[in-house]
């Protein structure tokens, strides 16, 4: 039957074409991408705060990531599920994420998964050292980082971050919050530099690579790269500071959620996320936290697995299993049609 390589216990039957959707096609074949990996002895790029409070890259064991060997009988992937070890955290119902990773005794990690593609439209012009992935960001995925700096850092420590922060009545007011930007920031600090020694996986963020802006996947084309939450809270606080003073913008805004969700976590053991992503929209839509492009995401993943990926496209025939690729579902899109037809745009022939 259709499968993937080491997801043989899992919370998708794979023998089904609904389990071949884009939306679980997109976590699905990066879990599988995992255990391939680590079954052929590979570790994860992972991207993480160093000594001096800078994002760098190290390495991971994928069993580390995890929480368990993702080649064990006991390992369980469960897609689109709630991590239940983060309830705790959250008044209300915890939001889904991409990724649940079981074992015998219960949750061990949850991962948010952002496949991605290298480069994007912003960097497929220049040389491949400087080729980037846009990655989107869900508000549920902030939920998900608070509940796991949370666990990291734990009550007592947070509290005595926030013990001096900011007092403010009315968190809405625009105004007010972009007069505490700077104070914000010095607290974010705060965070980074406690949680900086306890990392704990957090997003799973696969490349797949195209010659350039063509269709074409390069010859190699696969690689992960894993954030941690400390590395990825570093990160909004770095794309919110270039940012206008004049207006909270989404990334400013991320950084907004994030101080208010750990602040309340300080001072009631629990925080209400669906009212402060409602309640601090800043006249912006919620659909996503932030988006940022691959001249961005560049400098924070550059590295030899950007420049030349480790798993090749001869490789994909050993990850998707028994014609899965016949099952996939791919969208039907207008530019790709026309961007691959280019014979429509042929000078007329003359008739013979």
């Amino acid at each position: 039957m259709p499968s993937l390589y080491g997801l043989n216990n899992t919370s998708r039957d794979f023998s089904r074409k609904d389990s071949w959707g884009k939306n679980q096609f997109n976590s699905s074949f990066p879990a599988s991408l995992c255990c391939y990996m680590s079954g052929k002895g590979m570790e994860s790029n992972y991207i993480v705060v160093d000594d001096n409070l800078d994002i760098s890259i190290d390495t991971i064991p994928f069993g580390q990531a995890f929480g368990v060997d993702p080649q064990s009988e006991e390992c369980y992937f469960s897609f689109e599920s709630t991590y239940q070890p983060f309830q705790q955290f959250v008044e209300g119902a915890l939001p889904r994420t991409d990724l649940v990773v079981k074992n015998s005794h219960g949750d061990v990690a949850a991962l948010e998964v952002k496949l991605t593609a290298l480069p994007d439209h912003t960097t497929c012009t220049l040389t491949e050292d400087l080729y980037g992935s846009e990655i989107v960001v869900r508000p549920d995925t902030i939920v998900y980082l608070c509940c796991s700096l949370a666990k990291t850092i734990g009550r007592t420590a947070v509290q005595k971050i926030f013990s001096q922060g900011i007092k403010l009545y009315d968190w809405s007011d625009a105004n007010r919050v972009l007069q505490n930007m700077e104070k914000i920031q010095d607290t974010i600090n705060l965070i980074v530099d406690t949680a900086q020694d306890s990392p704990q996986p957090f997003l799973l963020q696969p490349v797949w690579k195209t010659e350039g802006k063509s269709p074409q996947l390069a010859d190699n084309c696969l690689d992960t790269f894993i954030w941690s939450d400390v590395a990825f809270l570093k990160f909004v606080q770095n794309i919110s500071q270039k940012t206008s003073t004049t207006k909270i913008n989404r990334q400013q805004r991320t950084l907004v959620w994030i101080y208010k969700m750990l602040s309340d976590y300080g001072e009631y053991g629990t925080f209400n996320h669906e009212a402060i992503i409602d309640g601090l929209s800043y006249n912006t839509k919620n659909d996503k936290a932030f988006a940022s492009s691959g001249v961005v995401t560049n400098k924070y993943m550059s590295s030899p697995s950007l420049v030349k990926p480790r798993v090749s496209k001869d490789e994909i025939k050993e990850i998707i299993l028994s014609g899965g690729q016949q099952m996939l579902q791919p969208e039907r899109r207008f530019d790709a049609i026309i961007y691959n037809s280019p014979d429509i745009f042929d000078a007329d022939k003359p008739e013979t």
